[in-house]
């Protein structure tokens, strides 16, 4: 018998007779177990020639590729959005669905994506793995983080439409920009700059 009549034959028995010795799962064929076995020995034989990226499996590198390429091959039959993955088009079509299958075991909260219930279960936990190496204040999300960073660097880039002052944060530009549309003074802007309303002005003739 043929081995790919032998591998044919396990599809409909279900028989999966190789076996990891590191973890217990098993596979119907010796190949997908050598594939397993590099999350164990952390071995990465396929690079990547643009950047020297190494993967443990050749579908991960062909993946990776579409990051130099551009191509995104998988689009959404609802918004026409293309994605680089086949998982980044089913997680994105529960946007359209509503469908969420992630639930957290503590508050029962659900979530469509696994990084969501991830980062919601930190509240829970306390857990913050994200570090500053500025001054070592810690964080729960990487945003907060990030959003952190700017106290050091000074950055600040939200700019409000309207005086062209920046921001660090959306967060403060959007209660900065609610001033404008009740039509509060700007004491931010040099006087001849603060009224919003053209009728209204400092500097206007008498």
């Amino acid at each position: 018998m043929s081995g790919t009549l032998i591998k044919h034959k396990l599809t409909h028995t279900g028989e999966k007779p190789y076996c990891c010795d590191q973890c217990g799962k098993s596979f119907s064929e010796s190949g997908r177990l050598k594939v397993h076995q590099r999350m164990h020995t952390g071995e990465k034989p396929y690079g990547c020639d643009q950047c020297g990226k190494k993967f443990g499996h050749s579908q991960h590198l062909k993946e990776h590729l579409r990051t130099h390429t551009g191509e995104k091959p998988f689009s959404c039959d609802q918004c026409e959005r293309k994605f680089t993955q086949p998982q980044h088009l089913k997680s994105h079509m529960r946007t359209h669905t509503g469908e969420k299958l992630f639930v957290c075991d503590q508050c029962e909260k659900r979530f469509a994506h696994s990084q969501q219930l991830k980062a919601h279960l930190r509240i829970h936990t306390g857990e913050k793995p994200h570090i500053c190496d500025q001054c070592e204040k810690k964080f729960a999300h990487s945003q907060h983080l990030k959003n952190h960073m700017r106290t050091h660097t000074g950055e600040k880039p939200y700019i409000c439409g309207e005086c062209g002052k920046n921001f660090a944060r959306t967060g403060t530009l959007k209660v900065h920009q609610k001033s404008h549309a009740a039509g509060d003074v700007c004491t931010d802007l040099p006087p001849q700059q603060q009224f919003q309303n053209p009728q209204i002005n400092l500097n206007s003739p008498k």
